[in-house]
């Protein structure tokens, strides 16, 4: 199945790499390469991630990338990554479910 990402995904995973880079620009490198790597674990297991606890939807699900987490939708004909996000951060309320 084919896995897209969402603007604020894009974006999430953007801030992600910038704020790793002050201080680590190889690092940052490599937390965006292992994020991204999990696209194709979903792509294969769509359902191997566990559901959102905070969300009440089943198809609404989530990997990790210690410490991240990656918040995707499971659709019929693909997947969209929702957002990423440390795993001690609040559920951010700006990832998009549509498109």
């Amino acid at each position: 199945m084919n896995v897209g990402w969402t603007d604020s995904a894009k974006r999430r995973l953007r801030l992600i790499h910038e704020y790793i880079a002050q201080h680590a620009p190889d690092t940052a490198d490599n937390v965006v390469r292992q994020v991204l790597g999990r696209s194709r674990q979903i792509a294969e297991f769509p359902y191997s991630g566990r559901r959102v606890p905070e969300l009440d939807d089943p198809d609404i699900r989530e990997v990790m990338e210690r410490p991240y987490r990656i918040i995707y939708l499971v659709r019929s004909d693909r997947i969209d990554v929702l957002t990423v996000m440390h795993a001690r951060q609040l559920l951010p309320g700006d990832f998009e479910t549509t498109g």
